[in-house]
């Protein structure tokens, strides 16, 4: 036989061999799975800081707005109420105030001495009675709560006689310095209770925190909203990002920083992204035995990639894969 035809055969056949066993290798070889994550997106629950029924919503499941503009109307009977309340002290603290600068009138000056020794002869009478009925108590004519009542009403009745005759000196020697003083915090502070009210008054009609789409509506007109339930809810589309759930042997495709391609289904293209944040899951149901790793439990981690451009299309709730 010609030994320069056997020795190209020769290799042929390794060749042959080699190829077919490298097709064999390739084809057992486990694949490298996709990783599969969602699209999310920066979201706000708007609510009302004070309970109502929802009277009307002026936004609708879809629609985009800019920062300040109206959604909802909170009705509040109750808002109303307070607001009179707190008006009327108000006026009450105003004119309690004008009357400690201006000082007393004659004709109050009388009515506040009447007053006073109206409330002395009922203290001497409450007085009178207390002795008689602690006389009886003595004598073991009557209980003893009879007799405590009784001296209870005389104190307080010369407590009021003495309160009385505080009213008649002020009014004859007018309001002091500190009382005018007082008087006006007292105007002051019914000021603040007024603006208090209306704040939350103000606080019926709510505007939007921030630009976005409304996503979801949690209560409708005629509902009740509670105080601080989230009524609507917006979503910014300009602020997304791709979240993906990845084992610890996964990790090396998605290190801080890292650009990658990512195919987003939804919108038939591929996209690229750079991961800004990735942590440990918490959870101990998060650790997964892995084939190859000799027995080893492997963590998953939490993994969040921006798009490089911004992308108009993408939407929560979109898939995201990506191909090792």
């Amino acid at each position: 036989m010609n030994k320069k035809k056997v020795v190209p055969a020769s290799v042929g056949g390794v060749l042959i061999i080699a190829l077919v066993g490298w097709g064999l290798w390739a084809a057992t070889r486990p694949q490298a799975l996709p990783i599969q994550g969602q699209i999310e997106a920066r979201s706000v629950d708007v609510a009302s800081k004070i309970a109502g029924r929802v009277s009307r919503v002026l936004v609708e499941e879809g629609t985009k707005v800019t920062s300040g503009q109206p959604l909802f109307e909170i009705e509040s009977p109750e808002i109303e109420a307070k607001l009179s309340q707190a008006s009327a002290a108000f006026d009450a603290a105003s004119s309690i105030k004008d009357k400690a600068a201006a000082g007393a009138r004659s004709e109050e000056i009388r009515m506040a001495e009447q007053s006073w020794r109206r409330a002395v002869a009922a203290a001497e009478l409450a007085e009178l009675s207390a002795r008689r009925i602690a006389s009886l108590y003595k004598e073991g004519l009557i209980a003893q709560q009879k007799n405590d009542e009784a001296a209870t009403q005389a104190s307080t009745a010369r407590a009021q006689a003495n309160a009385a005759q505080a009213q008649y000196e002020m009014a004859k020697n007018g309001a002091r310095k500190e009382d005018r003083a007082a008087a006006a915090a007292q105007a002051r502070q019914a000021a603040g209770a007024v603006s208090e009210v209306e704040a939350y008054r103000r606080e019926t009609r709510i505007l939007a925190p921030a630009a976005g789409e409304v996503a979801k509506l949690q209560i409708h007109a005629g509902e009740i909203a509670p105080q601080g339930f989230p009524v609507i809810t917006l979503v910014d589309r300009n602020d997304s990002w791709a979240l993906f759930n990845a084992r610890e042997d996964q990790l090396g495709h998605f290190q801080q920083g890292t650009v990658f391609n990512a195919e987003i289904p939804a919108l038939a293209k591929t996209i690229r992204m750079r991961v800004t944040w990735l942590s440990a899951q918490p959870e101990f149901a998060t650790w997964k035995n892995v084939r190859g790793t000799q027995g080893l439990d492997l963590r998953t981690f939490e993994v969040r990639a921006k798009p490089l451009a911004a992308e108009p299309g993408l939407r929560p709730g979109m898939s995201v894969i990506v191909r090792p």
